[in-house]
């Protein structure tokens, strides 16, 4: 059962609201490179970004760094654990108020099914540490993917670098 929680560190005027999503015991069937308790999760993420990485929460469409940012070059990581996710060339504009990319590095990402809010989704995390990403939507012909990574800005990191991954769909 999930249950939802609004979570807001400000105020209830702020626009940085988030809402959270926690599964009783969340990930208890995956196993990632990157393990930590909550504790020392806590301890290298910030309230907001542990709610959404960590908690599976969601930020507040057109609120994120990252929404209307495109950078020719450099590639986003995983903000927890630093893996590569997605070149900045996979990003595009879909108009949904998230980053939107439509391939990732290959098996940079693992997948589960999503069934909140009586609907069902496919939600998309980091492979390394199984931090919450957002989730990938198909067959809107934005792109010659098919595949929209809607994904949290918070969750991830811009680097200006280079990585030379292969990069593929998800689904």
């Amino acid at each position: 059962m999930f249950v939802r929680r609004l979570v807001n560190s400000r105020s209830i005027k702020s626009s940085a609201r988030i809402f959270s999503f926690s599964a009783c015991p969340p990930r208890c069937y995956m196993a990632f490179s990157v393990t930590k308790s909550d504790e020392e999760w806590k301890q290298s993420l910030t309230p907001e970004e542990f709610d959404v990485i960590r908690n599976k929460g969601t930020e507040r469409a057109g609120t994120g760094e990252y929404d209307k940012y495109y950078p020719k070059e450099g590639f986003f990581k995983c903000r927890a654990c630093n893996n590569p996710l997605y070149s900045a060339k996979s990003k595009f504009n879909s108009g949904c108020g998230w980053p939107a990319f439509d391939k990732c590095y290959k098996g940079s990402i693992v997948t589960d099914i999503d069934e909140s809010f009586g609907r069902r989704r496919i939600e998309i995390m980091c492979a390394k540490c199984g931090g919450h990403l957002g989730h990938v939507f198909e067959g809107e012909s934005f792109t010659d993917t098919n595949e929209r990574h809607c994904v949290n800005s918070i969750s991830v990191k811009f680097d200006k670098g280079s990585h030379s991954g292969e990069e593929a769909k998800v689904v």
